[in-house]
C-alpha cells in the first residue's frame, strides 16, 4: 500500500484523536501524539487500521535539552503490506507512557528492554522488571549521561555473575 493510501485509512481510524503527522525521510506514516492520548491511540491502531504487529519500541535521548526522551513505536499491517510509526515526547522528570501489551502482547519484551535500557516506565506492563541488567542495577545504559566507559561493576555486578556461573564448567 501507498503511503497515501496508508495515511489516509491511518487518518480515518485515529478520528477524533489529536495528532501531527511528520513528514518521515523513509516514507513511512510517522504520526506525533501527546501521552495522554497513547492509549486510545493503540486500540484504534489494532481495532480500526488493521495493524496486527508492533515491530519496534525504542526510545531516543536528546540530553541535555528537554523534553528529554522521545518515544517510537512502530506497527505492521499484514493485510495492508504497511507500517506506522507513532512518537511521544517526555520529559525525564515524567518518564511513563502506557504500555501497548493489551494489544500486542509480543512488545512485552521491547518495552523491557526500553525501560531497562533508558529507565522508561510503561505504566500497566504486566511485568515490568530488568531485562538485561541485573536487578537492583541503578543505571540505565543507553542514556546519553552513562560514561561512555561504563560504570565499574560493583558489588550487585560481581555477585549477579557469581550466581549466574555457579556450576558452569569451561570446555565441559
Amino acid at each position: 500500500m501507498t503511503a497515501p493510501q496508508t495515511r489516509e485509512r491511518v487518518v480515518k481510524a485515529l478520528e477524533g484523536i489529536a495528532f501531527e503527522t511528520i513528514d518521515a525521510r523513509d516514507g513511512m506514516v510517522t504520526l506525533r501524539v501527546e501521552r495522554a492520548v497513547l492509549g486510545e491511540l493503540f486500540a484504534r491502531l489494532s481495532d480500526r487500521a488493521g495493524f496486527d504487529q508492533n515491530t519496534l519500541v525504542t526510545a531516543v535521548d536528546h540530553f541535555p535539552a528537554e523534553p528529554r526522551f522521545e518515544m517510537v513505536w512502530q506497527f505492521l499491517s499484514y493485510d495492508h503490506n504497511d507500517r506506522v510509526r507513532v512518537k511521544c515526547s517526555l520529559a525525564e522528570a515524567d518518564a511513563h507512557v502506557p504500555t501497548c501489551t493489551p494489544q500486542w502482547p509480543g512488545a512485552s519484551f521491547s518495552e523491557r528492554e526500553c525501560f531497562d535500557m533508558f529507565g522508561i516506565q510503561f505504566d500497566g506492563h504486566p511485568d515490568l522488571r530488568r531485562l538485561l541488567m541485573p536487578e537492583g542495577y541503578l543505571h540505565h545504559p543507553l542514556r546519553k549521561d552513562f560514561p561512555h566507559a561504563g560504570i565499574e561493576p560493583d558489588r550487585l555486578y560481581r555477585e549477579w555473575d557469581k550466581k549466574r556461573r555457579e556450576g558452569w564448567q569451561p570446555n565441559a
